[in-house]
């Protein structure tokens, strides 16, 4: 009995050790220089053990939302929207200034430097993460961490 315990409590421990989950972090919306114009999150997201795809973020303090990619072709940058992007298992996803971002259209005016924003994370699998977003001006230095 007591080595089908410790074979349990092993089988147990290993099966802990192998299922993670999908986490965000460094995560703040930078509001826009110019009232009227989008807002813009950034943040990473890290895979769990398995491929999994991103195909929409949300928040209910904005009217829209978009996710973008910035390129740089001939000296020329530009953005253009995705609807979706691959989460590598145990890789990383990084929406960052120049890069991939989040573009927030029409963002609650209640919606100031100090507060969160709740972003509603949508993947292929059904999954659903909702992360607090710090938000900052659009001036300010992105928040360490």
């Amino acid at each position: 009995m007591p080595r089908m315990i410790a074979a349990l409590a092993a089988l147990l421990m290993l099966g802990a050790c192998q299922s993670h989950d999908i986490t965000i972090d460094k995560g703040y919306v930078r509001l826009p220089a110019v009232k009227g114009q989008p807002a813009a999150a950034y943040f990473t997201l890290h895979g769990s053990g398995k491929d999994n795809t991103l195909i929409s973020i949300s928040t209910e303090y904005a009217i829209r939302s978009e996710m973008h990619e910035s390129m740089k072709m001939g000296g020329m940058s530009s953005m253009k929207p995705v609807d979706h992007l691959s989460l590598p298992a145990d890789g990383t996803l990084e929406f960052k200034p120049g890069g991939k971002h989040l573009m927030l259209y029409d963002v609650n005016p209640e919606i100031v430097p100090g507060r969160t924003l709740a972003l509603t994370f949508t993947f292929a699998d059904g999954t659903r993460l909702e992360y607090p977003a710090l938000v900052i001006a659009a001036g300010a230095a992105a928040p360490k961490g």
